[in-house]
């Protein structure tokens, strides 16, 4: 059997399969010890060993929280790079970023093409599962890493997606580019700091 790690592996559930695993194993042969069931399961997943798993993870977690690091701060619309939807052609936008894990709290200020002030927060769970967001209207939120700079979010109302963006930071954390619908908004680093008021 051949396995796939996530965008995200977590080692704590790759030691729940290994102890999952081992307990199979030990129906077929009742010597088996833990090591025997890492191994396997490493080599499921395509490594030579549990440790060359285990490093693996440990990459993959520190480039995520590289990658949180990045988001994490004030961003503001570049419009001369950005192509804004044309039916909502806003004077400026202001994101701000707090990520902590799987938890993204995203405030923006928005100036629409009339002059008006709009501001929204948001905190959404980072984990691929659908969650409501607002249950008495049907709308709920999917957000994942695609990859430790890439951000998806979709929204749905009664399980139809009607809507998504795809936030992705450069690695050098000064530019983030947001693609939606007709349009893509490339916003420049404004503070790193994620209590910047907006």
């Amino acid at each position: 059997m051949s396995r796939q790690l996530t965008s995200r592996p977590n080692l704590e559930y790759l030691r729940k399969q290994a102890k999952d695993l081992l307990a199979e194993l030990q129906r077929q042969d009742p010597s088996a010890q833990l090591a025997d069931a890492q191994h396997a399961l490493a080599r499921e997943y395509g490594f030579a060993s549990w440790p060359a798993l285990a490093v693996r993870v440990e990459e993959r977690r520190a480039a995520f929280a590289q990658g949180a690091r990045l988001f994490t701060g004030a961003w503001t619309a570049d419009l001369a790079r950005s192509q804004r939807h044309p039916a909502n052609q806003f004077q400026s936008a202001t994101i701000v970023f707090d990520v902590d894990g799987d938890d993204l709290r995203m405030s923006d200020v928005v100036v629409d093409e009339s002059g008006r002030e709009e501001r929204h927060v948001n905190t959404i769970r980072v984990d691929g599962r659908e969650r409501v967001t607002e249950p008495r209207r049907g709308y709920t939120v999917r957000a994942r890493w695609r990859d430790p700079l890439t951000l998806e979010a979709v929204g749905l109302k009664d399980g139809q997606v009607i809507g998504g963006a795809t936030y992705a930071v450069s690695p050098d954390g000064e530019t983030l580019t947001v693609a939606a619908d007709q349009q893509l908004i490339v916003l420049q680093r404004v503070s790193a700091d994620p209590v910047c008021r907006t």
